[in-house]
């Protein structure tokens, strides 16, 4: 079987033109966003648009193709970007129903303040927020949640895991990306096979492999444990190339989507040079 290989690319000129791109650097799968990153407006997306790109993916052997939400999105925050970042995500999922779009991925925010009942308080308001979107989209777009390599929601496994319990009637619907940059960030070591059979053991135990989605393939910039998140080009960074053979080998992950957000060599993205220095990688 082949493996599924792709990148965050953009929009410009049309959802489909991300289609191509896609294609032109040897992608299989897509993630882009699904409208402005830096606006709240969120797409408008019918029927006749949703069609044509699916038809579109289908011609291009593109699948499966991702949303990544706007990093404006904040469902913790008691201020109006929450109301606002449930609204956006209500539209992205509808939109991704009509395109064949299988989720969207989405940063949860952060908590303003950390401790105490402010802190319960935001936490609640996420769960409650989470629970709306599900509940006001179709069934069919998952929503998917990327782990921090920073100090924000979902920074660790058991964090990731409860908000999944605390979601109650769509838990279905809930999936996981996980981040090599965010997990080296936050101090996971997966730089051996050991260390990494411990840590599926431990998403197992806490959360089920079943609902780990995809994979963003990403260097890092920043030294492991540093809690920050910048993205180097694959080979480049400090993160152990092992770490990307071992997950791109391993027979319990193999059959997943990685996906690249990397700066790219000129700096115009992730690119063919990228990608293929994953695909020498498989065994």
């Amino acid at each position: 079987m082949g493996m599924t290989f792709g990148a965050h690319l953009s929009i410009a000129g049309g959802y489909e033109k991300a289609l191509e791109r896609a294609a032109a650097i040897g992608a299989n799968c897509l993630q882009m966003f699904s409208g402005n990153p830096r606006s709240f407006s969120g797409p408008t997306v019918g029927d006749t648009v949703g069609k044509a790109f699916a038809k579109k993916a289908k011609e291009f052997g593109v699948a499966p193709v991702y949303f990544h939400a706007p990093y404006l999105v904040n469902l913790a925050s008691e201020e109006m970007t929450g109301e606002l970042s449930e609204k956006l995500l209500i539209k992205e999922l509808k939109a991704a129903a009509f395109m064949g779009v299988r989720g969207s991925i989405v940063h949860l925010g952060s908590f303003k303040k950390a401790e105490g009942e402010e802190k319960e308080r935001q936490y609640t308001l996420l769960i409650e927020r989470v629970t709306t979107i599900l509940e006001e989209t179709p069934k069919a777009p998952l929503f998917i949640i990327e782990n921090a390599g920073t100090r924000k929601i979902g920074q660790t496994m058991e964090e990731i895991a409860g908000i999944i319990r605390e979601v109650k009637g769509h838990g279905q619907r809930l999936q996981v990306c996980l981040d090599t940059c965010h997990l080296h960030a936050a101090g996971y070591d997966i730089s051996s096979k050991e260390k990494l059979d411990d840590f599926l053991a431990l998403f197992d135990k806490l959360i089920g492999l079943e609902k780990l989605e995809c994979f963003h393939i990403n260097d890092s910039r920043d030294e492991f444990g540093s809690l920050r998140d910048r993205h180097d080009n694959i080979g480049e960074g400090k993160i152990p190339k092992d770490v990307f053979r071992l997950a791109l080998n391993h027979p319990k992950l193999k059959a997943l989507p990685f996906l690249l957000e990397v700066p790219g060599f000129d700096d115009q993205g992730p690119d063919k040079k990228n990608l293929d220095l994953l695909k020498a990688m498989v065994e």
